[in-house]
């Protein structure tokens, strides 16, 4: 594509969360020349593939308020969750998409089953304490009541929580009318793919593209989401989180037998993942979702064993009678983890170039706080330094966990997902052999690292099966921050 030289801001990322700045930027800024770069196909984007469950109670864990970065962030959530009822009707108006809200499903409820392990105990127990600490609405109900419910009876929930707050949407309409809405205010869609930036002396000037040409401009956002790791190569080595992409599978399925769900169902998050969980689209169509495992690289297409486990287990603990039902089509997104799961939102210390990403599971829910965020900071009228001073792009990874409490941590994670799965031990044995297996598989990788932090979960399982620890990305990436930073 030819060179512009009228672009005022370009925002790599054609998600969520770039289509819904690059929307507010031009609502409240008419005339500002805005242009959006990323493949027309979106493959392997997670606003392609999410669930796009507006959940913030739902995604409690016994981490979310552990500290002040985990504190902030699920403030983050809190705002979204009461921002999305506006942001959503402006949308309807903006975009003339009338019915955009079709698949919108009032309500959420989290169950607690035995089909894992401990982990859901204690994450049931954080959503209890922070709903009574935040005054949320919520009613403890019946199993039972729960239309659509009809678990296998081993895994039948022992209790469940209803957050009449929460609920979901579909993402695909949501992200089609953001895009509507923002064309007609002017932003223009570039399909193509950046290579990198285009930097003098400290300030950007632009974007360069995988076919050779440029997009100058004086303002550049960085909101690729899980293609964004590559493109950070533009600062010091060790200056930002490494990234990850989260793969994530999801189905969705056309109901044969049954009533199907009537609103957000799901387990707490377990296992170094997400809970799992179903959504109503409507017309008897079911979000089923969804895994999650970090990798290098984004990836494009499901996989034999993530599909087979996300059908046994929605069987198992949602609805056996799922068995009859056809597949609509599978989903395939990459959600964007940054080495410590906190997100890189902020200005960074080249002139102009700004970051919007590292939002792991919550993306799609925070996207209208963020661009209220990123555009209040752009206009000059606030300040993301001042907003969201944890996430800032440019730092060293931010601890929730010591090392020896990772590898507990780790064990613990890898239990519970073993008996999600199936684990059957003989009788004269319990699942200290198992823990036992976990922990030294992640101390011989931290008894390789020089310059060791403690890691999630899910991190550690991307890297602890490894067999070159010294030379892995990670391990590199952490020297280079204690450089760095020490």
């Amino acid at each position: 594509m030819p060179e512009q030289d009228s672009i005022d801001v370009v925002v790599v990322g054609n998600g969520v969360i770039g289509t819904s700045i690059a929307y507010e930027l031009a609502r409240r800024s008419p005339g500002t020349s805005i242009v959006v770069l990323g493949p027309r196909h979106r493959s392997g984007a997670a606003s392609m593939a999410a669930g796009a469950m507006l959940n913030t109670f739902g995604e409690i864990t016994k981490y979310t308020l552990m500290s002040p970065a985990s504190q902030a962030k699920f403030q983050l959530c809190r705002d979204a969750l009461d921002a999305w009822p506006a942001w959503l009707e402006q949308l309807k108006q903006e975009s003339g998409v009338a019915d955009v809200d079709k698949s919108l499903s009032h309500g959420t409820t989290v169950l607690l089953n035995a089909k894992s392990g401990h982990l859901d105990d204690e994450n049931f127990a954080a959503l209890l304490a922070a709903l009574a600490k935040f005054d949320e609405p919520h009613e403890e109900i019946a199993p039972a009541d729960i239309p659509g419910l009809d678990p296998l009876a081993e895994a039948r929930p022992l209790r469940a929580l209803h957050l009449p707050r929460e609920g979901a949407i579909d993402a695909r309409a949501v992200l089609s009318a953001l895009e509507t809405a923002a064309t007609r205010h002017g932003v223009r869609f570039v399909d193509g793919e950046a290579a990198g930036f285009e930097v003098e002396n400290g300030t950007v000037r632009g974007v360069s593209l995988a076919d050779g040409s440029t997009l100058s401009a004086g303002t550049v956002l960085l909101a690729a989401g899980s293609f964004s790791g590559p493109l950070t190569s533009v600062f010091e080595e060790g200056s930002v989180p490494a990234m990850f992409a989260g793969k994530g599978i999801a189905v969705q399925t056309q109901r044969r037998v049954g009533v199907g769900f009537q609103h957000v169902v799901r387990t707490p998050n377990r296992s170094g993942s997400c809970g799992l969980h179903a959504i109503p689209l409507g017309d008897g169509v079911e979000y089923l979702g969804a895994t999650n495992l970090l990798f290098s690289e984004p990836a494009h297409t499901p996989d034999i064993g993530m599909s087979e486990f996300l059908v046994q287990v929605a069987r198992e603990q949602l609805d056996h009678r799922l068995f009859y039902s056809d597949v609509v089509s599978w989903l395939v997104g990459n959600r964007p983890v940054a080495i410590d799961g906190f997100p890189l939102i902020g200005r960074t210390s080249i002139d102009g170039l700004l970051v919007a990403t590292g939002t792991y599971r919550d993306g799609f829910h925070c996207s209208p706080v963020l661009a209220k965020l990123v555009v209040d900071d752009i206009l000059g009228e606030g300040s993301l330094a001042e907003a969201v001073p944890h996430f800032k792009p440019e730092r060293r990874p931010i601890e929730s966990m010591t090392v020896e409490e990772a590898v507990k941590e780790f064990a613990f994670h890898g239990v519970s997902a073993s008996i999600e799965a199936g684990l059957r031990l003989p009788s004269h044995t319990d699942t200290t052999v198992l823990d036992v297996f976990y922990q030294q598989a992640a101390q011989r990788y931290y008894d390789a690292v020089e310059h060791p932090i403690g890691l999630s979960p899910e991190v550690l399982l991307s890297i602890v099966f490894d067999p070159d620890h010294a030379d892995h990305r990670i391990t590199r990436y952490l020297n280079a921050v204690h450089a760095r930073y020490a």
